[in-house]
């Protein structure tokens, strides 16, 4: 498939350019002489004024409001035309560097590309002229301190006052909780600040208890409002505390991914429902991937209790290369912290993702904004792979954000490909030394298949045409009736792979959050469909809100428990612990159960009287059963906070010790010629070659990182769809996708291309939605008179060691043991001969 085309969705029209934009309009009389304001609210990205054809001034901002003062305004009609230009300014902003494969012609910052939102022409949410009121005060700032109970209020002045000034706190309803009146105060630099205790008179701001309050300020004739919550963010000790209280971050990336308008939402109500949204699946935080949202999203987020990150629009490989453009980021971060500085949502702001250049510039930036608002945390960037950065904060980090420390890696993707499934890991090893809040840099990352059906719903300004290429290409080779199992079965495999990464970072002691990339569809850089929702938040289908946030919520029940598969006779013991961010409990009951497929409980453990602090309750208890069984099975463990809606669970597999041997009549080899020989004689034969005897793909667990266009040179498979229904694996318990049982069997396999053998596999191998091969690695067919099973998974070496590939083999060979082997697609012994490398 074309590369292009599969880039990122398509521009229906595009324009890059200047564009002139005019309106005739109606001064009224007594407005003639005064002083107005023309507020653009958000610009792509560089606005000129014209009043009257006579030229005003110009604006430059990709994160703010364009604001101009207009004073030639007669009485009547007047033109105002506004000249906008959406091009590439400023070299620094957009830097592709070696480190990115694919080329093509791709700006990296999100607030402008057309891989997230489009590079659209002109302005939008808010646009008016008002006039400029005369007044005392110009604006007011809230600092609270949770700790000792502390308002400090700063207000800044047009012209001094002698009178008394009053200050009153309102709720959200409108009540007054707080007022005084002061009739004495120093003005320094056309400032006054006050100071007071309302310590029990405010309600903390939190994800929890979203309160708000509005200060009010002024004297009888003219006052000020502002907006604020009472609270307060400390890094103190290298722990996230919000109003003195730990928190966790559950974030999620937005890269401005809005298919139907290319451009981000303006009104507060859009933002509240992807909030909403994103609480369901257990989220609490937002990263605006290099790129500052509109005041809608931060007021939306302060209503619904929302932790925002945001970032200058910045993502270069030459940080303070071009001094022109290093201006411009300055102006810009002084500007989001002067607009939105006063959300109790905007917790965190980074100077721009996986920076590299010039850092000095980066850590003098940020301690000029601790100065000017102390209200937030700051970083010079989101993870960096400039050594030595990417793996220990810089001096004036107040959070660190990473993929890996100098210890190792703190995320999945490097991790579950190489290591077999466990579930006692956590990353304490590679993070401890770590002495700022550390959050997990853009953790996940895994590629689920294409949803077809998804095309029909870009009737915007966005073309699906990656979509439908891949359609396309499905039809041409007859595979388009499998795409939505495609879709489930790689989705269902993401899932369980979020659920292990989110669960070791709760484990972590020394963790304060992670950032998904991300929960819904990155349909840029190559199509990155690294959602388990799509691009409009809709799931996909392999796992529910209320699923995904039994394992990603406030409170999380966790254990540790050595591996995913036990052979009888061996000990299964977990260790029970509950990360808990929600709120301190007591005497709570901890129920721990392990059942069989048939609903029956093996082993049960009740811990009682359980006090959970806030952080990680860890050695709470252990659940320990011996295992003993005859026949092979899938058990739940589960643990729940009784009496809550917290509980969490897990599968895992057992078998039975003993090896089945073939039936005189059924034979097991790997040649191909004694395959042929025994096949003609009319015998059932199990093929299983070596690997290196074998052409196709190498064997892989994780489906394809990010895109397998924009990485093309990486083992590019998307997981298995299995038939679960079929005889031969009767005695393999297994759903229809990839779960942990498979890990050993994935490594060592070869997937088969299909393409010119017309054969069904009991166990299919999902192509990556490039290439879109059929593919296998188990099938039964009919050669002559013969049978054959073929798997080019290993089940024949170290069965001892290898307790899947054993229990593989044996309902393999319980089958061909059994009149129920009976292929009915006939294949020809030449045809299969092609998968060989001899």
């Amino acid at each position: 498939l074309n590369n292009y085309v599969l880039s990122s969705l398509t521009r229906k029209r595009q324009y890059i350019g200047k564009a002139w934009y005019q309106k005739q309009i109606e001064i009224p009389k007594k407005w003639e002489g005064k002083s107005l304001m023309l507020n653009l609210e958000r610009v792509l990205w560089k606005s000129t004024v014209f009043v009257n054809g006579e030229e005003v001034g110009s604006r430059e901002s990709l994160i703010g409001n364009h604001q101009y003062e207009l004073s030639n305004l007669k009485a009547g009609e007047n033109t105002i035309s506004i000249l906008i230009d959406n091009s590439d300014f400023y070299p620094d902003i957009n830097v592709i560097g070696d480190r990115y494969p694919v080329k093509v012609n791709q700006e990296m910052a999100h607030a402008y590309t057309n891989h997230t939102q489009i590079k659209w022409n002109g302005i939008l949410g808010d646009i008016s002229i008002r006039p400029v009121s005369q007044k005392i005060f110009k604006s007011v700032e809230v600092y609270p301190d949770t700790k000792t109970g502390i308002l400090n209020i700063e207000v800044a002045t047009d012209s001094s006052t002698s009178k008394p000034i009053s200050v009153e706190v309102l709720d959200s309803e409108g009540a007054s909780v707080f007022s005084e009146s002061i009739s004495e105060y120093s003005e320094e630099e056309n400032k006054i600040q006050f100071q007071f205790s309302v310590e029990g008179a405010l309600e903390e701001w939190d994800e929890f208890n979203p309160q708000l309050y509005t200060v009010q300020v002024g004297t009888e004739e003219k006052k000020i409002t502002k907006t604020f919550g009472y609270r307060s963010l400390s890094h103190d000790g290298g722990e996230l505390t919000l109003n003195d209280h730990r928190i966790f971050l559950r974030g999620n990336l937005e890269c401005v991914i809005f298919p139907l308008t290319g451009r981000p939402p303006m009104q507060k109500e859009e933002w509240l429902d992807l909030y909403q949204k994103a609480k369901a699946y257990g989220l609490n935080h937002f990263r605006f991937h290099s790129w500052c949202p509109p005041e809608a999203a931060f007021a939306a987020a302060d209503e619904i209790g929302m932790y925002l990150q945001v970032e200058l629009p910045h993502w270069s490989l030459k940080v303070g290369e071009d001094e022109k453009t290093w201006q411009f980021l300055e102006s810009e971060a002084d500007k989001i912290i002067a607009d939105y500085g006063h959300h109790p949502s905007f917790l965190f702001m980074s100077m721009g993702n996986e920076l590299e250049g010039n850092f000095d510039l980066l850590n003098n930036l940020v301690s000029e904004l601790k100065e000017k608002d102390t209200r937030h945390l700051y970083a010079t960037t989101s993870f960096s792979f400039q050594q030595p950065v990417g793996t220990r904060p810089e001096p004036e980090d107040e959070f660190f954000v990473t993929q890996w420390t100098d210890k190792g890696w703190i995320r999945g993707q490097g991790v579950f490909n190489e290591y077999s499934p466990n579930f006692e890991t956590d990353y304490t090893a590679n993070s401890r030394n770590i002495e700022v809040p550390l959050i997990s840099h853009e953790i996940g990352q895994y590629s689920v298949y294409p949803d077809i059906n998804e095309i029909e719903d870009y009737t915007g300004v966005l073309k699906p045409s990656n979509f439908i290429a891949v359609k396309e290409d499905l039809e041409k080779k007859n595979l388009l009736s499998l795409a939505p199992d495609f879709t489930k079965a790689s989705g269902k495999l993401a899932a369980m792979l979020y659920k292990e990464e989110i669960e070791r970072a709760l484990k972590t002691p020394s963790f304060d959050g992670f950032q998904l990339l991300q929960l819904q569809d990155f349909p840029g850089q190559g199509t990155a469909l690294v959602g388990l929702l799509n691009a409009f938040w809709e799931s996909k289908g392999a796992i529910s809100a209320e699923e995904f946030s039994k394992f990603n919520s406030p409170l999380v029940p966790l254990a540790r428990f050595e591996k995913a598969i036990y052979k009888s006779g061996e000990q299964f013991k977990a260790e029970l612990e509950v990360a808990n961010f929600y709120k301190e409990l007591k005497d709570q009951e901890l129920v721990a159960s392990l059942t069989n497929n048939k609903g029956e409980v093996i082993a049960e453990e009740k811990l009682e009287n359980v006090a959970l602090s806030i952080g990680n309750n860890t050695a709470l208890g252990t659940l320990e059963v011996s295992v003993n069984v005859d026949a092979a099975e899938e058990w739940e463990l589960k643990i729940k906070v009784a009496g809550t809606k917290f509980e969490n669970s897990w599968p895992v597999w057992v078998y039975p010790e003993e090896i089945i041997k073939p039936e005189s009549n059924v034979y097991v080899t790997a040649s191909f010629a004694e395959a042929d020989q025994l096949l003609k004689q009319g015998e059932k034969v199990l093929l299983n070659p070596a690997l290196d005897d074998l052409n196709g793909v190498e064997g892989r667990f994780v489906p394809v990182f990010w895109s397998p266009v924009h990485f093309p040179d990486q083992p590019g498979t998307m997981g298995l769809l299995i038939d679960n229904e079929h005889k031969a694996l009767e005695n393999f318990p297994t759903q229809e996708y990839t779960q942990w049982q498979w890990w050993d069997l994935c490594k060592q396999s070869k997937s088969i291309i299909l393409d010119d053998i017309s054969v069904k596999p009991i166990v299919r191998v999902i192509d990556n939605f490039v290439t879109n091969h059929s593919m296998g690695n188990l099938f039964e067919v009919k050669v002559g008179e013969g049978k054959l099973l073929f798997s080019s998974i290993d089940i024949l070496s170290n069965l001892q060691n290898r307790p899947a590939a054993q229990q593989l083999h044996n309902s393999l060979i319980q089958y061909m043991n059994s009149d129920e082997f009976n292929p009915q697609q006939e294949v020809n012994f030449e045809d299969l001969q092609k998968v060989t490398k001899k």
